[in-house]
C-alpha cells in the first residue's frame, strides 16, 4: 500500500505558531500521523469566481486541453489575522468531473466536483517552493496511482495486495455508454 505523504526536495521548517492554542493557520497540526500547518482538515470555505476566462483546444476526438484564469474572492471576509500571508502561492493538481448541459446556442450550465491536491506552496518571506519540480512530479504520480487503485476497487477488480475479486465489465456497463467510434479520413 502506498503511503500518503508529501515529499519535499528539502525538509522545510514548519513555522512556529503566532497564535496561542486556538488552532490558528500557522499552528502545527497533525492528521493521520503527518504534521502540517494551514487550514485544519475538515474545515471548509466558499469562493466566488467572477468573469473567469476558460480557453480550450480539442487535441483528439475525446480530449481537450484548457486554461482557466480568474481572481477568486471569499464568500465571507477572512477573520482578521487568519490565513496565509499575502503573496503566498500554491501549486494545486485538480482531478474532477465536469458536468455540462447546453441550454441555448451560446450558453451551457456547468458544474465541477472533484478533489484538489496541494503539490507545493511558496511563502513570500522565503521565495522558495516547498517542493522542487521532481518532488512535485513524484507526488502527482502517487496521487494518480492512488486514484487508479480506488477506481479499480470501485469496479471490483483485483488490486495488487488486495483480496478483491476480478470481474469482466464491458465499456457500456462501466461508463453507461458505448465506446467512441473514430473514423479515419482517406
Amino acid at each position: 500500500m502506498t503511503e500518503n505523504r508529501t515529499v519535499y526536495a528539502e525538509n522545510p521548517p514548519i513555522p512556529t505558531s503566532t497564535k496561542g492554542t486556538c488552532g490558528g493557520y500557522n499552528e502545527i497540526k497533525e492528521f493521520e500521523g503527518r504534521k502540517y500547518t494551514g487550514m485544519r482538515v475538515g474545515a471548509s470555505h466558499s469562493w466566488y469566481y467572477h468573469e473567469g476566462e476558460w480557453k480550450e483546444t480539442k487535441v483528439s476526438p475525446d480530449k481537450w486541453q484548457f486554461t482557466y484564469a480568474v481572481n477568486k474572492r471569499r464568500k465571507r471576509d477572512a477573520p482578521e489575522g487568519s490565513g496565509a500571508p499575502v503573496g503566498t502561492e500554491y501549486h494545486w493538481y485538480i482531478l474532477a468531473h465536469q458536468s455540462v448541459r447546453k441550454i441555448n446556442a451560446n450558453e451551457y450550465t456547468t458544474s465541477m466536483t472533484g478533489t484538489k491536491y496541494k503539490l507545493a506552496h511558496r511563502r513570500p518571506a522565503s521565495g522558495e517552493w516547498s517542493a522542487g519540480e521532481r518532488a512535485r512530479i513524484g507526488r502527482l504520480i502517487t496521487i494518480l496511482e492512488e486514484n487508479i487503485t480506488q477506481l479499480r476497487h470501485e469496479l471490483g477488480e483485483a488490486v495488487e495486495g488486495s483480496a478483491m475479486p476480478s470481474r469482466e465489465l464491458s465499456h457500456e456497463s462501466i461508463l453507461g455508454q458505448k465506446p467512441l467510434e473514430v473514423y479515419s479520413m482517406p
